[in-house]
C-alpha cells in the first residue's frame, strides 16, 4: 500500500499544527487558519501524516469529504511513566487531528489495564497513572480547546452505557475463533505463545467493540494496535457494515538501545520519560545506539524524524567551527545525507538531539514542579511498581 511519507506533506498544510510554547515564537496558532479555510487535500494530508499505515486511503479521503468532524479513537493502557514516544508524539498527532476538523476520544482503558494485569491488578492504583497521563498531555501542549479533545474512562463509559456495549463484545466474540482472538494477544504487549489469562482473551473482543461502542470513523493507534483494528473491519464484513472504521496506525519509536523495536517501561535506559530532568535525558542520549554513518535502525536518528522536526521544523547542531560550524538542518533528507556521508558525526548530532528533547520537555518539568496535584501525582507513580 502507497505511504506518504510527513515530510512530503505541503508546509501550508501543517502551519496551523499548535504545539506548545516551546515552539519558534513566529510559528502560527490554529486560530490563524480555521479548518475551513482547509482545501479537501490539505486536510487529507494532514490526517494522512499521522499513520505510517493507512487502511484504506480512498475511504479517509471520502470520509473527510462527507463528514466535518469525523471521530478519530485513540487508547492507553495506565501502566506506569509515559515515556516521550506516547507523551510528545501522541500530542503531535492529536493536534493534527483536531487542525484538521476531526475529534478525538481519548480511551482511558482502566479496565483494560486490570484485565492485563498492569500495575498489579489494582484499579486505584491504575486511575492514579491515567490522571497522571492527562496532567503531562496538558502539559506539553496538546491543544484540548474547543472541546475537540474528550478523554473517557472506560470504567465509567462502559458501566453508564452496559446496555450498548456488552451486547457488540459478546457478539464479536461469538463471531470469532479463538485462534483468531488469541493472535491479537500484540495489543497487550504479549505474544500469542504467551500463556494467556482468560482475562487476556477476552480483552481482544473488548477493544474491537471499542471501536464501535464509541463511534469511531478512524482508528488512529500504533502499529501494535493493527491486528485488532483490522479485526474490527472483518466484523463489518460479518455483520453487513459497508462503513468501516479506517485503520491510521502511527509509527511505533524504537528504544534507545541497539535492536529494540520499541520503548520498554521495565527498561528505564531504554526510554525517555516526560519528567526526566536536562542531565538524565543528556546522559539517556548519550548512552543511545548511534553508530557513525549507519541510519538504519539508528534511535537517535528516529528521535529527530519523528519527534523534533515535527515539532520545530528544524534541527539546529552546534558545533566548533573546526567541526563544520552551526548548521540548521530544514529537512530530514539533508540531516541523512550529511550523516550518512560522516559529514555529520554522533558527537554532533547527540548533543543537539538532546538540546532539543530537553526544550520540549521543560514546560512538562515546570508543570510537575510547580503544580501540586501533578507533583503527587508523580510521586505516587514514581513508587509502583511496573508489572507486566
Amino acid at each position: 500500500m502507497a505511504t506518504e511519507s510527513p515530510d512530503q506533506i505541503p508546509v501550508e498544510a501543517l502551519q496551523s499544527v499548535s504545539l506548545s510554547n516551546s515552539q519558534p515564537q513566529d510559528e502560527p496558532s490554529s486560530s490563524s487558519n480555521p479548518v475551513n479555510e482547509l482545501s479537501l487535500e490539505e486536510k487529507y494530508q494532514i490526517v494522512r501524516s499521522v499513520g505510517e499505515e493507512c487502511i484504506q486511503e480512498d475511504e479517509l479521503r471520502n470520509l473527510l469529504e462527507k463528514k466535518p468532524e469525523p471521530v478519530c479513537y485513540d487508547g492507553f493502557e495506565p501502566s506506569g511513566r509515559m515515556h516521550i514516544a506516547q507523551g510528545v508524539l501522541k500530542a503531535i498527532s492529536v493536534n493534527k487531528l483536531t487542525t484538521a476538523g476531526c475529534r478525538v476520544k481519548i480511551w482511558v482503558a482502566d479496565w483494560f489495564a486490570q484485565l492485563n494485569n498492569k500495575m498489579g491488578g489494582d484499579l486505584k492504583k491504575i486511575e492514579t497513572v491515567g490522571r497522571y497521563f492527562i496532567e503531562i498531555w496538558k502539559a506539553v501542549g496538546m491543544d484540548q480547546g474547543g472541546g475537540k479533545v474528550e478523554f473517557l474512562w472506560s470504567s465509567k463509559e462502559i458501566n453508564s452505557r452496559a446496555h450498548e456495549y456488552w451486547p457488540i463484545v459478546m457478539d464479536i466474540a461469538r463471531r470469532n475463533k479463538l485462534p483468531r482472538i488469541i493472535r491479537c494477544s500484540q495489543i497487550m504487549g504479549r505474544s500469542d505463545q504467551d500463556e494467556l489469562t482468560a482475562a487476556q482473551i477476552l480483552y481482544p473482543c473488548m477493544q474491537c467493540a471499542d471501536i464501535f461502542f464509541l463511534k469511531a470513523d478512524i482508528c488512529q493507534l500504533g502499529m501494535d494496535q493493527r491486528k485488532v483494528n483490522v479485526l474490527a473491519r472483518e466484523y463489518c464484513d460479518d455483520i453487513k457494515r459497508k462503513n468501516k472504521p479506517i485503520i491510521l496506525s502511527h509509527h511505533m519509536l524504537p528504544g534507545l538501545q541497539q535492536g529494540q523495536e520499541k520503548m520498554s517501561k521495565s527498561d528505564p535506559s531504554s526510554a525517555i520519560y516526560m519528567e526526566d530532568d536536562e542531565a538524565e535525558v543528556n546522559l539517556k542520549i548519550k548512552k543511545a545506539y548511534c553508530p557513525p554513518k549507519i541510519v538504519e535502525g539508528n534511535p537517535c536518528l528516529e528521535y529527530v524524524k519523528y519527534l523534533v522536526f515535527p515539532w520545530f521544523k528544524e534541527f539546529v547542531v552546534e558545533r566548533n567551527p573546526e567541526n563544520g560550524g552551526n548548521k540548521i538542518f530544514k529537512s530530514f533528507e539533508d540531516l541523512v545525507a550529511d550523516y550518512d556521508s560522516g559529514e555529520l558525526h554522533p558527537a554532533d548530532l547527540k548533543p543537539a538531539l538532546s538540546k532539543a528533547l530537553n526544550k520540549i520537555l521543560e514546560p512538562v518539568r515546570e508543570h510537575f514542579r510547580k503544580d501540586s496535584n501533578a507533583k503527587e501525582l508523580l510521586k505516587r507513580v514514581k513508587a509502583y511498581r511496573v508489572t507486566k
